[in-house]
């Protein structure tokens, strides 16, 4: 920016708009402080969402459900015994993070350890807080849910002191309310906090390393459905994986996030993909120039695709004979491009395949229309201003088809969106809805 060509940016507009911690993120985490860097009061506005928004928003999620069960956590401790799959994963990433923060920091990497602090609060937020958000539900303070508050607790309070120096304000009303409010012996303020040591005893290597794994299937299963048009609300027969097998508590994971009834690790995918395969010219054209148009026909017979690529896949070569002559092909003379096989859908990237079975029994799609509907019943409570522990009773009229469904999924329904009834009679909001093609109209009332 230059003051003598006019385009400087006013300081104090910025900071009106979208505040002190907003700028210091942006400068701090946009590129490294000896990079130029291209100001953009909108670049300034999506870093502060992708961060600060989403810290923020897991905050206030715990906060919600922390007043809802009046709950104290310096009345309850971290139990060890009791921790789940996932509070073990996210205490674990927790205790990383800070090691890995704090030795960026004392190495002035500023930019790499607000990147890393990021992308936890993407994981708190995303997956954590959303794969756990069922176990604040209830009225009773079970095991279970005392260890769900303590992590969050703990978790929320020490990154709240190691992103300090980054957002100091944001930081510091955080730390007020959840910290200072309950913790009557804690510092003044989160600025006169240590930086918080990382607790070794909670890291388990093994246990991030194959979490991340699992992320990555998810994600890769998460386009295979897109791929197929195929609804997350839409349960599957069975996912395949080709790469390293994991144990049964990271399938059910898998299994839950991809909404697919089985998991199952194979050591080769290749039987589920189909190839079709074109010469890359480029590489061809200079060695069998005469003989591009025979590579090209045998390229496109039936099933020459799978052939070829399996073949350079075991021996890096693929050779045949045309009018005399060998032909030798390498994977750089080669343009894959993966075939989808009917009721199959599949993604691969690096060294890990997924593989959908997309097909659909009478059992699955009803399945499908039972998760529709919670889903319609779900946005029905937010419509109706309904607070998320409000118990309600649920009204249905609809085709005989409908009425089948929620005769058979009551209990299912009623458990998903905290209903005490389930019943025929409409009361209370109403709506009309199209599940799947079938005309559906619901009710809910606060009980």
């Amino acid at each position: 920016m230059s003051k003598h060509l006019g385009n400087v940016v006013n300081p104090f507009d910025v900071l009106d708009a979208q505040g002190a911690d907003a700028v210091r993120w942006y400068f701090y985490t946009g590129s490294s402080p000896w990079l130029p860097s291209r100001f953009s009061g909108d670049a300034v506005s999506e870093y502060q969402r992708k961060f600060m928004g989403t810290f923020w928003n897991t905050y206030a999620f715990y906060v919600l459900y922390a007043d809802i069960d009046n709950f104290d956590p310096t009345k309850h401790e971290l139990k060890r015994e009791n921790l789940s799959f996932m509070d073990r994963w996210v205490l674990s990433r927790m205790q990383t993070l800070v090691k890995t923060v704090d030795q960026d920091l004392a190495a002035l990497h500023i930019t790499e350890a607000g990147r890393e602090l990021q992308a936890f609060v993407d994981e708190l937020s995303n997956w954590y807080v959303r794969r756990c958000r069922n176990r604040y539900w209830g009225s009773e303070m079970t095991a279970d849910k005392e260890a769900a508050y303590m992590t969050l607790y703990t978790v929320l309070k020490e990154l709240t002191l190691i992103s300090a120096p980054f957002v100091p304000f944001m930081s510091e009303s955080i730390y007020q309310n959840i910290v200072r409010r309950v913790e009557k012996d804690a510092p003044l303020s989160v600025h006169l906090c240590d930086f918080p040591a990382a607790d070794e005893s909670l890291i388990d290597a093994d246990l991030e390393k194959n979490m991340e794994e699992v992320l990555d299937i998810v994600t890769l299963g998460r386009a295979a459905r897109n791929n197929a048009a195929m609804k997350i609300r839409q349960p599957l027969a069975a996912m395949y994986v080709q790469g390293e097998p994991l144990s049964e508590g990271y399938c059910t994971i898998i299994a839950e996030e991809l909404n697919v009834k089985d998991v199952s690790f194979v050591s080769d995918a290749s039987g589920f993909i189909s190839y079709a395969v074109k010469p890359q010219l480029r590489t061809l054209g200079p060695k069998y120039g005469k003989l591009l148009g025979a590579i090209r026909n045998r390229m496109a017979e039936p099933g020459a695709g799978d052939e070829i690529v399996n073949a350079i896949k075991a021996d890096g070569k693929y050779v045949f004979e045309s009018n005399g002559q060998a032909i030798e092909l390498t994977e750089a003379d080669v343009l894959v491009t993966a075939v989808k096989k009917e009721g199959l859908v599949s993604e691969t990237d690096g060294q890990v395949t997924v593989v959908l079975d997309t097909n659909l029994t009478p059992e699955l799609i009803e399945l499908g229309f039972v998760r529709e509907l919670t889903s319609k019943l779900q946005t029905m409570r937010k419509e109706a201003g309904f607070e998320v522990a409000d118990h309600i009773r649920i009204g249905y009229a609809g085709s005989d088809k409908v009425k089948a469904v929620f005769a058979k999924y009551a209990q299912d329904i009623a458990a998903d969106t905290l209903a005490d009834a389930v019943t025929g009679e409409l009361s209370g909001y109403e709506k009309n809805w199209d599940v799947n093609g079938e005309a559906v109209r619901l009710s809910v009332e606060r009980v």
